[in-house]
């Protein structure tokens, strides 16, 4: 796996992902903008998901469904905030009820993920900032960090791919 580390910081409401891979900004740029190379990493490897919309242009959706192994959904969306091709893209990110319409009941965070040049490749930075401390523990709980990491631990074979 090329996750590097893993931090949460309750005072600052964050949790942040750095990972490190061989490749330019631009092959990196593809995992988020290419919805077929999302659909192969975005969700453990057995939850993958199926991207329904994706639209990354500010204001855009990307909506998916995440579908385990005994056939139970799970849906998501992102909503556009920022996007500079090929380093940032900065999304609000939560789940959806069963229609895809965004449930509110369940905590929503901001997502700012960093494409930065290091010698050889790329350092991706994710940091997902909580709307309170309640909120990210529930999301942990939840096993959000267990879930990113099995799923980011599938990009090293998606590049090693080359599509």
């Amino acid at each position: 796996m090329s996750i590097t580390s893993v931090t949460k910081d309750p005072e600052n409401l964050t949790m942040t992902v750095v990972a490190e891979y061989d490749v330019s900004a631009e092959r990196a740029w593809q995992l988020w903008a290419d919805p077929r190379q999302l659909e192969r990493w975005w969700g453990p490897p057995t939850y993958p998901a199926t991207v329904e919309e994706h639209d990354l242009s500010p204001g855009g959706t990307v909506s998916y469904v995440m579908t385990g192994p005994e056939g139970d959904r799970h849906r998501g969306w992102w909503r556009v905030l920022e996007v500079d091709p090929p380093r940032r893209l900065v999304v609000k990110d939560g789940f959806a009820d069963e229609s895809g319409q965004p449930d509110f009941d369940l905590p929503t965070t901001e997502m700012d993920v960093r494409i930065d040049d290091r010698d050889g490749g790329v350092v991706i930075t994710m940091v997902s900032t909580f709307p309170s401390i309640e909120a990210l523990d529930q999301l942990i709980e939840m096993g959000v960090e267990e879930g990113l990491r099995a799923a980011m631990g599938q990009i090293d074979e998606i590049l090693a791919s080359g599509s």
